[in-house]
């Protein structure tokens, strides 16, 4: 009879037993998945982003320079100063310089730059060939002005159409005339001009 209530007890205990350890392994997961999850709070989130379209600059690939001329005056004497001109990568020499006269005869110097080129001028014709770079402008360029003047548009006119090529020989015309004598004061032009020629013979 003892034995069965001692044998009672001890099987009575087992339940309490087994839901304190049930219990405490319960606590002891929870506290591991908190810990867990925790660390995983702290640790850096790699996030994929979705890029939109954006703004694709030109490739310079794509391009070629041609550049303007115009004068700047030091204090002292006058020099040329390049300005770019974009044109496309595929457009032959003729087209990108025919560009560059273009900006060159009606576009406004910026600053302290200036062009001595008179209004009105126009370019008649340009065309690149195997002996050098031929220009054809109209009347207007050879009006007014005094020597400093017409050296500076000759300048200006040979400068940008061997902006592609510094080397290159250029023909100069007059309303489809060889451009020899330029203004009152008989100022003589080579032909062909380059511009190694033009630094010997002349001086802005």
């Amino acid at each position: 009879m003892q034995d069965h209530s001692r044998y009672s007890e001890h099987t009575s205990r087992l339940p309490i037993i087994l839901v304190a350890g049930v219990s405490a392994l319960v606590v002891a997961l929870g506290g591991g998945t908190a810990a867990f999850l925790s660390r995983q709070a702290l640790l850096p989130q790699s996030t994929q982003t979705t890029q939109g379209p954006s703004d694709q600059a030109l490739d310079p690939a794509s391009e070629s320079t041609a550049r303007v001329y115009w004068l700047q005056d030091t204090g002292t004497s006058l020099e040329l100063a390049p300005r770019p001109v974009q044109v496309a990568a595929n457009a032959s020499p003729s087209v990108a310089l025919e560009r560059a006269f273009t900006t060159l005869l009606t576009a406004q110097p910026t600053g302290e730059q200036a062009s001595t080129i008179p209004a009105g001028t126009q370019l008649r014709s340009l065309s690149v060939k195997e002996d050098g770079v031929h220009v054809d402008l109209s009347e207007n360029f050879t009006q007014g002005g005094g020597s400093a003047s017409m050296t500076g548009r000759v300048a200006q006119v040979l400068y940008t159409a061997t902006s592609l090529d510094p080397d290159a020989p250029v023909w100069i015309s007059i309303e489809g005339k060889p451009l020899e004598v330029l203004g009152g004061e008989g100022i003589t032009v080579a032909q062909p001009l380059t511009r190694e020629a033009f630094q010997q013979d002349f001086r802005l």
